[in-house]
């Protein structure tokens, strides 16, 4: 259910970022065989090289699995993929950023062979020439050169077990015809996502507890369309269309309430029960196209790249949530409230880009450039409050209706200078100036906050960023970086919207979010190609986050706890990380690993009482908690037999406890384990994750105030995958141009 994962995003969410932020944590779900050869894990200016071009056993594997075991990223939910010390990692290729939304990206990259890598970039601090948020870092992708025609393909189905059965499959294919190069994808599959809860909230006089099961069935559609034509030996025209269709219709949310009172000497006083029953439908569409114009200028690299796009995203969502109390056999069969809900989301994107970078004869380069984006969210809310008596009569109803507008502009201009002095020293320094314009509008009469009807923002910042590069020899190499950046807030964030979990517990999105500022530092030792030592310090301005507020209410005479979790700006954070990782092949290339360790210490500072959307005013909440935290990382993987078709995959990590926004994270840990068999244009793969079902998330919090909170999410990651591969066709053909979307750093954004 979508709504609920707002709620599961602030809490998985978190301890997803929380994990990664203390190194590279946290596992790898499909464990793959990496061999590599000398020299695979370097640093080279701004960024970490891994080359997988000589690998074995690439044949088969998936980009994706490939990535999850690449030093410095990971993947929680076979999902997204994530950067140590980075709460996002933007995919790029062949120094083009991708031009898809989040979900179809992820299966484009699980149905594009492993074997077409060169070699992977990792960029943990990116220069001024990206469009990036916050502290996003960047993988960049380096496919091989294939010089002759014809076509090749991929085909993939997989199968997963773990409290439900999942299914997909996908078709991949690559055509070369002189100058015309065509490539497309097609995805499907279907699963169900569950998960558990257990909640908690009070004081010592008044407890509420929630428990019980969320499932969200979930079916996918999805693919791309590329065209890349080489006018001239110099020039390439290149269109791209994205396409993606989620269909989640009878997701449910069924939760046990139960409220208790205690006298003051701490004894039971009364305990009232309900049950929340939530039923939702959703839909959404996501479809984009893209205009590419590339034009080298001279033979020593310089270009000209010109980019234009387009993007529509659609979603609709209906949701009917209901309170039951126990009738006259307690079998909650009375309907105490009900509350209906349709929220509609529109979202529509122009962007256009234009780089140019310069190279000299005297290893100078000059980038410049600019970008363009105009977004406008249309989200016209509808709720309907239906209130019953004791006997299950209606008595009262209420509609509240919200449309809400929201329109951005974003200019940017970059520049950027990049020298290398020698064969040893080398740097890089630039700034990147953006302007932004905001208006939100809404027609809310009901809005308590002084009847707001428009938001207005604009704003200008100036973004720096300065890094440099010492290869002291052939063994040791130092490096350091400084970036700043913002992250604007996503457009679901924005809208205005309340998300119902039970009768007292909900979500609350908020308009007046603005922008949060990120000052990274980060300071590189590697040793031999195999060691590294990373030092980080990030401060993040006016977090944006997920608040969780009580307060006491009284309805028929009874007190209550309302707990709302509210999206605001909260307060400022330090994060200060140290990293020791190893990558190293042993016994003739029979044993892969990858190692880290690493600890972390955070420094929180942020203070609500208010909800900034309605006014209400709550109990004060309070993080100004620090808390120092260590963790541990291993990645194996074990060749068992001469002819390199045999694969045995061990993964485990432990993350110790750690304060994040919410409250304190207790630690979490995990066993995957995986085996792989190449034969001939087949490979075949089962993998286990969480096998001692260990990475379970369970929050606390206790305030001075006397108020806590506590979350327990079992999301069921324990389970099992069987995947097929098949590639055929010419294996030689040249791969089509992959191109950068001008509207890729909105789409982001979307979700």
């Amino acid at each position: 259910m979508k709504k609920i994962i707002i709620l599961a995003a602030a809490i998985s969410g978190i301890v997803v970022f929380a994990q990664e932020k203390k190194s590279d944590t946290v596992k790898a779900n499909a464990i793959e065989g990496i061999t590599l050869t000398k020299q695979v894990f370097k640093k080279q200016s701004d960024r970490f090289v891994y080359d997988v071009a000589a690998s074995p056993v690439a044949k088969g594997n998936t980009t994706f699995d490939l990535l999850k075991q690449t030093p410095l990223l990971s993947s929680t939910d076979d999902k997204t993929l994530k950067i140590a010390g980075k709460n996002n990692a933007l995919i790029y290729i062949n120094g083009r950023k991708t031009n898809m939304d989040a979900e179809s990206l992820v299966q484009l990259l699980k149905s594009t062979p492993a074997e077409n890598i060169q070699k992977i970039e990792v960029i943990t601090v990116p220069g001024s020439e990206y469009q990036v948020e916050s502290s996003d870092g960047i993988i960049n992708i380096v496919m091989k050169k294939k010089m002759s025609d014809g076509l090749n393909g991929n085909m993939r189905m997989s199968n997963m077990q773990n409290k439900f059965n999942g299914s997909s499959a996908s078709l991949s294919l690559n055509y070369r015809k002189d100058k015309l190069g065509i490539s497309g994808n097609i995805f499907a599959g279907e699963n169900i996502q569950a998960q558990s809860y257990v909640l908690r909230n009070g004081t010592n006089l008044i407890s509420n507890e929630s428990v019980g099961d969320i499932n969200d069935p979930n079916k996918n559609l999805g693919g791309y369309l590329n065209f890349d034509y080489q006018l001239t030996d110099n020039s390439n025209l290149a269109l791209t269309w994205n396409s993606w269709y989620n269909k989640s219709n009878d997701s449910t949310v069924d939760l046990l309430n139960t409220l208790r009172n205690y006298n003051t000497d701490g004894s039971l006083k009364s305990t009232e029960q309900n049950k929340s029953q939530n039923r939702e439908d959703a839909h959404y569409y996501n479809n984009s196209l893209n205009l590419n114009y590339e034009l080298k200028t001279d033979s020593l690299g310089s270009k000209l790249n010109v980019n234009a796009a387009y993007l529509n995203y659609r979603r609709f969502q209906f949701s009917d949530n209901r309170t039951l109390v126990p009738g006259t056999l307690n079998d909650f069969s009375l309907l105490r409230q009900k509350i209906t809900q349709d929220i509609p989301q529109v979202i529509n994107n122009f962007s256009g880009t234009v780089d140019y970078i310069q190279k000299f004869k005297n290893d100078f380069t000059v980038s410049l450039g600019g970008n363009f984006n105009k977004t406008k969210t249309d989200n016209d809310t509808k709720n309907y409050n239906y209130s019953y008596n004791g006997n299950g009569d209606l008595i009262a109803t209420k509609p509240d209706f919200n449309h809400f507008i929201y329109d951005e502009s974003i200019y940017g201009l970059y520049l950027t200078f990049e020298k290398k002095f020698s064969d040893k020293l080398s740097g890089k320094v630039g700034a990147r100036y953006e302007i932004t314009k905001s208006l939100g509008t809404s027609d809310n009469p009901q809005n308590t906050v002084a009847q707001y009807q428009q938001i207005e923002r604009n704003y200008n910042n100036i973004l720096p960023y300065l890094s440099v590069n010492y290869a002291i020899n052939d063994k040791n190499n130092i490096s350091y970086a400084f970036s700043s950046r913002m992250r604007r807030p996503s457009f679901w964030e924005l809208n205005p919207v309340k998300n119902i979990l039970t009768q007292d517990n909900y979500t609350q999105n908020n308009p007046f979010v603005k922008s949060s500022s990120t000052y990274n530092q980060e300071l590189t030792y590697m040793l031999k190609s195999s060691y590294f030592l990373i030092l980080n310090h990030s401060y993040f301005k006016d977090i944006i986050t997920q608040v969780p507020l009580q307060r006491e209410i009284i309805r028929d005479g009874v007190a209550y706890r309302q707990l709302a979790y509210i999206r605001t700006n909260f307060g400022d954070k330090q994060e200060m990380s140290a990293m020791l990782g190893m990558q190293k092949t042993f016994f003739k290339q029979y044993l892969t690993m990858n190692f880290n360790i690493g600890v972390q210490h955070n420094i929180n500072n942020g203070t609500l009482d208010t909800d900034p959307t309605t006014g209400q005013v709550f109990d004060t909440y309070i993080n100004k908690t620090k808390s120092t935290s260590m963790v541990i990382q291993t990645n194996n993987t074990i060749r068992l037999d001469k002819k390199k078709t045999w694969f045995l995959g061990v993964n485990y990590f432990y993350v110790d406890k750690q304060q994040i926004e919410l409250g304190m994270l207790k630690n979490l840990m995990s066993l995957d384990l995986s085996i792989k068999k190449n034969w001939n244009d087949w490979t075949f793969s089962l993998n286990v994750t969480d096998v001692l079902k260990t990475n379970i998330v369970e929050i606390e919090d206790y305030q001075s105030s006397g108020n806590y909170n506590y979350v327990r999410n079992d999301q069921f990651r324990r389970g099992m995958t069987f995947s097929m591969v098949y590639n055929f066709g010419n294996q030689k053909v040249k791969k089509v141009r992959d191109i950068e979307g001008a509207s890729d750093a909105i789409k982001s954004r979307t979700r």
